[in-house]
């Protein structure tokens, strides 16, 4: 039985749907960065600091949480360092 609060590349291959949830910690983005934030995170969900795959009909829903270590993570990757 596969973890379902842990990245898994074979259950990640059935995933249908994604969502993005926010971290309390994190606190107002505005809505620009929050969508650039969550192609990011999907894109590299082995990366995410905070996983779910809920079973659906046809599949996985794949969660993320994003956290305050997600987003500074993925501004160092985008300005190069």
């Amino acid at each position: 039985m596969a973890n379902l609060k842990k990245y898994d590349p074979r259950v990640d291959s059935l995933v249908m749907e994604t969502r993005t949830a926010w971290d309390a910690d994190v606190g107002e983005l505005p809505d620009e960065d929050k969508t650039w934030l969550s192609q990011e995170l999907h894109s590299s969900p082995e990366d995410a600091t905070t996983i779910l795959y809920e079973r659906s009909h046809t599949g996985f829903t794949r969660t993320i949480t994003c956290t305050p270590a997600d987003i500074e993570r993925l501004y160092q990757q985008k300005m190069g360092g």
